[in-house]
């Protein structure tokens, strides 16, 4: 006679395998997820898991949910001592496998054996981020808009609500998921093309505190590629460009209008992770994109969970500089990839012969170097009037205060005298030439905004705020007109004698 607590857990596995199993699963991979099946398995999981808060963050453009799927122990957000991660997919809505990685991770993740990971980590969870461009399988969202260029002016909701969870929290870690296509026609014309399942990318501006920029090259790089390697995923380093003798190959972009950069400038551990897309993006290979999305997810959980005393330890300490800066530190607003001597071994995959090979680039420039530079002021003054900027500061959450001008306080405005162009990975943007002087007259306090550089998004104010800087607001349509030449920049800096 069989034990009957022995059929009583049979049955409960069998319950838990069908009730965790992705829409994609029970499709046996033969299509993508669709947004009715999105809601109904995220609230579905929802129900049946004390481990599971499912709320909504906000709504795409035409009117879907946009799903925050909150894993914790305890009560979300709560015990300081936990390290707390954001993860978010498909932005780009012709991108699925982030999205199918994602749902898949949600069924691991509640299953016993990870139940661990939560002891140290409180983990959010955005399966989708653009709704509306997955149902058209389009890369933008309902307006048109590209999600991943919009972070820093945050004029879409589905970037709005992301960076307000991101306020609310303050995650230490977090990881942007997208695929990336190398079937291009200049590769196959080159013969070869980039045949890596997960691409790695880390944070490249140069003004993510270096500390955290190493930790994440130095510790998390190698672990993620053995992570995944174990678990035949293969992963590489991120490194668009190329064909190798027709263009650069260098460490993606130093801009922080992404996802990755616009937490990373706020001394975050931020991470980009590409999968590799299929020829139909849709369909072709879907079950190992989506298999090996969710790998490197997991991995990222599972380096935090190993690394939690030395990540919190770091964000930490260097998110306090940015919120005790000083006046006169040094950003840099202008830059360029360059080369360090290093050759690139970059796996490929070659036409010719149908297989997996390597080849040697020789025009590798992994580094990133400051072409100009200016120096932090106190802080900014935005006129009133110019409702566009007091709008963005605030969809930002800038810490503002209505300007007390103290006597010894200097205020310096910029004078546009011509517009030249610089170029920026490949592509012009303006660059004004200015001279900047003392505002000799008295000016009215009550006609401005006072933004204090001393604040968590201090160096993502300055880089949006200077007329020259190649990352700035005026280089978007949008701001473009506070540039005139032969007039002043409305925009004054207050810094301290």
């Amino acid at each position: 006679m069989k034990n009957p607590f022995f059929i009583l857990l049979l049955f409960t596995a069998s319950l838990f395998a069908q009730d965790f199993q992705s829409p994609l699963q029970k499709n046996s991979f033969s299509r993508v997820t669709s947004y009715e099946e999105l809601s109904a398995y995220v609230n579905q999981l929802d129900a049946v898991s004390g481990l599971l808060t499912v709320e909504i963050a906000g709504k795409s453009v035409q009117g879907r949910n946009l799903y925050a799927m909150k894993f914790s122990s305890g009560g979300f957000g709560i015990d300081p001592s936990k390290i707390r991660i954001l993860i978010f997919t498909q932005q780009h809505g012709n991108e699925p496998s982030g999205n199918e990685g994602a749902l898949l991770l949600a069924g691991e993740l509640l299953k016993p054996g990870n139940r661990y990971l939560f002891d140290r980590i409180d983990l959010l969870l955005i399966p989708q981020m653009n709704p509306d461009g997955a149902e058209a399988c389009k890369r933008r969202n309902g307006n048109g808009a590209d999600l991943n260029r919009n972070h820093l002016i945050l004029t879409e909701p589905e970037t709005v609500a992301l960076h307000r969870l991101f306020d609310q929290y303050l995650f230490e870690v977090t990881m942007d998921v997208h695929e990336y296509s190398p079937y291009g026609e200049t590769w196959q014309k080159y013969g070869y093309r980039k045949n890596t399942d997960e691409l790695i990318g880390t944070l490249t501006n140069l003004n993510v505190s270096e500390k955290i920029r190493d930790l994440s090259n130095r510790s998390f790089v190698p672990f993620i590629k053995e992570y995944c390697n174990n678990r035949h995923v293969s992963s590489f380093i991120y490194a668009p460009g190329g064909p190798p003798e027709i263009d650069y190959i260098r460490h993606s972009t130093f801009d922080i209008n992404d996802g990755r950069q616009s937490f990373g400038i706020q001394n975050t551990l931020s991470f980009i992770q590409e999968g590799l897309n299929g020829k139909d993006a849709l369909i072709d290979n879907l079950e190992h994109r989506a298999e090996s999305q969710m790998t490197g997810m997991r991995g990222l959980l599972e380096y935090a969970y190993r690394n939690k005393k030395e990540i919190k330890k770091r964000v930490t300490v260097e998110r306090k500089k940015l919120v005790n800066s000083l006046p006169g530190e040094i950003i840099s607003i202008q830059s360029e990839h360059v080369r360090n001597g290093e050759m690139l071994k970059l796996p490929v995959y070659s036409y010719a012969t149908n297989t997996d090979s390597v080849i040697t680039v020789v025009d590798y420039r992994p580094v990133v170097k400051s072409l100009n530079d200016v120096k932090k002021p106190s802080g900014y003054l935005i006129p009133k009037q110019l409702t566009e900027l007091t709008d963005w500061a605030r969809r930002q959450s800038m810490t503002m205060d209505a300007p007390i001008i103290a006597k010894k306080s200097k205020i310096e405005q910029y004078e546009v005298t011509a517009v030249d162009s610089i170029d920026f990975e490949g592509e012009k943007v303006i660059d004004p030439v200015v001279i900047l002087k003392e505002v000799e007259t008295e000016i009215s306090p009550s006609d401005y905004l006072y933004i204090p550089v001393a604040q968590l998004k201090g160096n993502m104010l300055v880089i949006a705020l200077e007329p020259r800087s190649m990352l700035g607001l005026v280089t978007y349509k949008d701001f473009a007109h506070l540039i005139r030449v032969g007039e002043k920049y409305p925009i004054l800096r207050v810094t301290k004698e």
